[in-house]
């Protein structure tokens, strides 16, 4: 295993989880964006110049620098503390609704069993960092933002949690860790995040796109369809 520091008996295993489309019924930038829009912080301009970009991802092509330039301008110059007050809002509203209640069990179940849950996710941390929080997650890994002196820049640092960026960022978190786990599982539904699930022992395709379902079938991993009823979570 790829993203394993050590294989001993007794130890927790590691369960790492993509954040949108695997355990949200939706893509939690593209509904930032448009909350952003909704309250007057954005142009509608930017909210269809961030759904042509998108339409990239699903194909495993999309430029995330490009992406990230446009849809971080209504972040430059604002406070950290008003942007975390904003995206409290932006949880309740629009994250909360969006919930896969079969993501959320599959987290309780790791976590019953003593495993540790990290949320690895290509959307920044503004936004991955207090999902993840809501959603019982110990941990999270998302494209980090720069700030000077409180205020956000519109640039973002270190390496981007993207594709084969993931697996980078985990080897580092993993690197930094004390705990040593036993294996580790990986849930995803997009083909971006291949790289991931290659690396990990126990790979899981959450609702998986074209592309990912007919790789996961190529592998026999296990496919989990997890359905969307709706619920918000109290």
């Amino acid at each position: 295993m790829v993203l394993e520091n050590t294989v001993k008996k007794n130890r927790p295993y590691l369960a790492i989880f993509d954040l949108d489309e695997t355990l949200i019924a939706a893509n939690s930038a593209s509904l930032w964006t448009a909350f952003l829009v909704e309250q007057e912080i954005a142009l509608p301009a930017l909210l269809a110049k961030e759904q042509k970009i998108m339409a990239a991802y699903t194909k495993g092509d999309m430029d995330m620098r490009s992406y990230l330039r446009s849809t971080l301008v209504p972040l430059v110059g604002k406070n950290i503390a008003a942007i975390e007050e904003l995206v409290s809002v932006f949880i309740d509203q629009k994250i909360k609704p969006a919930i896969y209640q079969d993501g959320l069990a599959r987290i309780n179940w790791h976590k019953k069993r003593g495993d540790k849950v990290i949320i690895v996710s290509a959307t920044s941390e503004h936004l991955v960092k207090p999902i993840a929080h809501m959603l019982g997650a110990d941990d999270a890994i998302a494209i980090e933002l720069e700030t000077l002196n409180h205020i956000y820049t519109g640039n973002t640092k270190g390496v981007l949690s993207y594709q084969q960026g993931k697996v980078t960022r985990m080897k580092a978190w993993l690197a930094s860790n004390d705990t040593l786990y036993k294996g580790c599982y990986g849930y995803s539904d997009s083909i971006n995040d291949l790289p991931l699930l290659n690396a990990v022992d126990k790979p899981f395709a959450v609702n998986p796109d074209p592309t990912l379902a007919m790789h996961a079938q190529m592998k026999d991993w296990t496919i989990m369809d997890w359905r969307h009823d709706n619920n918000i979570l109290r």
